[in-house]
């Protein structure tokens, strides 16, 4: 957790606009419940509400506070399907399997969207549309192929392509086109979390905070260890991302952690005349630029990349380039927060779903965990209780390890992406 506790979540503009919310204990002594739980994230979440709406005891093991990993640190963009698109799945996978991935990510958007509403989960959410900007030509004919694949193969016809004009009428910035996806649109992504743990806890769950699991101990009755306790539970989901230390080493060897940053602006005058429809807007580029407007009128803006551990030393002043980038005329504008987290990516940048007997694991969603993981919750507990369709079809596409596992994913991972970073930038 200390990395991601130095990338300065208090003064994020999430947390600092966030509802009230209750502190859950820690835990002390031992519990005996049906699933235990580790993260408390949107996939723990979504598991533990799952779970304890279908008669299951649940027991939540957050390490810190409730949300303050990946899930309420992002972009908040809710962008329909998989990190590789029609194109790329149908490639890998032939027709028929990839349009079965692609339906079954469709319901995370679905999920979502009906929770929320069920819940009464006050997040912003704005259906808005998402758009892909293409930077370069070769981009906008790549969008051109996608597009024709996502109707004629995943019969999904919300995206439609843009040219350099109409992609200027939804954002004020060059791009030579872009993709519009009427279905996406973009949220409040820590009121979404707490908003789980409410309807979580009401369903009966119990969650625990500043409660770190430090060892798992598998049998019959498979036993978390914490510095305080422990939890004896006949199914475990372990559901940590980025934040995941060890407990399942054959798990970490599949995901890696990586940084991204994030700022806003001070509320601006003139926000919707930077984004007049108020899409979630992301690029093309390799290491991508990520940006939409908040409801009091700022730019939450990500971008930049960085190849080192350490987090930079003033994260507004490591994005504010990024901003400018696209929006000069921003230039010189007041940051108001600016904060940073990890997320976790797979060499495939698909999920990555699986299970060692009665232990399950949801994690790796590679940049699209806004909705996604929530979907890998359900899944997860759907699997546990007898329906593992879903579950076992993204488990059938498990991504394979890093080459040299743990210890030197890092610096080979870094190698390519210093690579794909000079490819942008030529």
């Amino acid at each position: 957790m200390a990395f991601n506790d130095a990338l300065n979540m208090a003064g994020s503009y999430y947390a600092a606009t966030a509802h009230r919310a209750p502190e859950h204990p820690r835990l002390t002594g031992e519990i005996d419940v049906d699933l235990a739980v580790v993260g408390g994230g949107c996939t723990g979440l979504s598991a533990a509400l799952h779970a304890a709406e279908r008669g299951l005891s649940v027991a939540v093991l957050e390490g810190g506070k409730v949300g303050w990993g990946a899930s309420g640190r992002n972009g908040g963009q809710v962008i329909p399907g998989l990190r590789k698109g029609a194109v790329e799945l149908t490639k890998a996978y032939g027709p028929e399997r990839a349009r079965a991935l692609f339906v079954l990510a469709l319901e995370a958007r679905t999920l979502v969207c009906a929770l929320i509403k069920r819940h009464a989960i006050d997040c912003d959410l704005h259906i808005t549309g998402h758009l892909l900007a293409a930077v370069k030509d070769s981009d906008l004919r790549d969008m051109e192929e996608e597009v024709d694949c996502l109707g004629c193969v995943m019969d999904y016809h919300e995206a439609y392509l843009l040219s350099a004009a109409d992609t200027r009428a939804q954002v004020a910035s060059d791009y030579r086109g872009g993709l519009l996806d009427h279905s996406g649109g973009h949220m409040h992504s820590l009121n979404y979390a707490l908003g789980l743990a409410r309807a979580a806890r009401a369903a009966g769950a119990a969650i625990y905070e500043n409660t770190p699991a430090v060892g798992l101990a598998k049998g019959a009755i498979n036993r978390l260890a914490t510095a305080d306790g422990a939890v004896r539970a006949r199914m475990v989901l372990l559901a940590g991302d980025a934040l995941l230390q060890g407990l399942e080493p054959e798990v970490n060897k599949r995901i890696m952690p990586v940084a991204n940053y994030v700022v806003t602006t001070a509320p601006l005058p003139n926000a919707a005349e930077l984004i007049p429809y108020d899409a979630a807007v992301s690029d093309s580029r390799f290491v991508v630029n990520y940006y939409r407007r908040t409801t009091d009128g700022r730019v939450l803006f990500g971008g930049g990349e960085r190849y080192t551990p350490d987090p930079p030393r003033d994260i507004a002043a490591f994005v504010r380039p990024h901003l400018e980038g696209v929006f000069p005329q921003l230039k010189g504008v007041a940051i108001d927060h600016a904060w940073g987290g990890l997320v976790s990516i797979t060499r495939s940048r698909l999920p990555h779903l699986g299970r060692r007997g009665e232990v399950y694991f949801a994690h790796g969603y590679s940049g699209m965990g806004v909705i996604l993981s929530t979907l890998g919750g359900k899944l997860a507990v759907d699997a546990m209780l007898g329906d593992s369709e879903g579950f076992d079809l993204f488990a059938s596409i498990a991504p394979p390890p890093f080459p040299g596992g743990v210890a030197l994913r890092g610096p080979l991972h870094m190698l390519g992406m210093l690579w794909f970073a000079l490819r942008d930038r030529l």
